[in-house]
């Protein structure tokens, strides 16, 4: 399955407000547990970076996703980055299949 990696900058102000959502994503996932991968990244420089496997489009139907999407516009300094990605290298990180 193809990876996809989702990559932008929130404004500083904001950070802490789209990790929490982020972290909701993260529980219902849990709380749900579909076929789906799903890694997120926050940097130093307030970037987050989404790493995901999802054919079905499980993530995008999550009722916290929908919360995470809304507003995003106003919490980010830049538009999304969508770009195809392929582990090159895994030591432990991520699982592998």
């Amino acid at each position: 399955m193809a990876k996809t990696l989702i990559r932008y900058r929130v404004k500083p102000e904001k950070v802490a407000e789209n990790q929490r959502l982020i972290e909701d994503v993260f529980r219902e996932l849990h709380a749900k547990s579909p076929n789906a991968r799903y890694l997120v990244l926050k940097l130093a420089d307030g970037t987050f970076c989404h790493l995901f496997e999802d054919g079905s489009g499980t993530i995008a139907s999550l009722e916290a996703f929908a919360a995470f999407r809304r507003g995003g516009e106003e919490r980010r300094l830049d538009e999304p980055q969508r770009l195809e990605a392929t582990v090159v290298g895994n030591y432990r990180m991520l699982t592998d299949s």
